[in-house]
């Protein structure tokens, strides 16, 4: 499990984010819980300003920036949310652990592709397709043309 005490997320060799840069929302959970539900403020969301984050290089920002869009507002805040167990801790420690996760995600390298060609059956294949697919359509045609 994380411990929120701590002062700086680890996210990976090259980035550290302090916790005073995550911003957090507590609000009443939907659906049944019955009292607890109506009392307590569970459900938390999380977020970030990917935007203008000083930990973040320009690349990091960008990089973020695009890989996680679905998620991301068009001011450049990042929003997470749970509302997934009973209890405010746990909730604020699962967001923690998924913003770690997505930002370790994002921030990863891709590979670079290396371009192949096809080989010679499969390019032999689809030529075949090709002529089956030829000869199907030349027998619709109609026997005066």
């Amino acid at each position: 499990m994380l411990e929120i005490d701590s002062s700086d997320l680890h996210i990976n060799d090259e980035v550290t984010i302090p916790l005073g840069e995550l911003q957090f929302r507590f609000v009443r959970s939907s659906g049944p819980g019955g009292q607890h539900v109506n009392k307590n403020a569970t459900r938390v969301e999380l977020m970030f300003d990917v935007a203008h984050s000083p930990s973040l290089s320009d690349a990091q920002r960008g990089r973020i920036l695009v890989a996680l869009k679905s998620v991301i507002d068009g001011e450049g805040i990042l929003h997470i949310e749970s509302q997934s167990t009973r209890s405010q801790l746990r909730n604020r420690l699962g967001t923690i652990e998924r913003f770690q996760a997505l930002l370790r995600a994002a921030l990863k390298p891709r590979k670079k592709r290396r371009p192949t060609r096809p080989t010679a059956a499969s390019r032999e294949r689809r030529l075949e397709k090709k002529k089956r697919r030829s000869a199907i359509k030349h027998m619709r045609r109609d026997p005066d043309e």
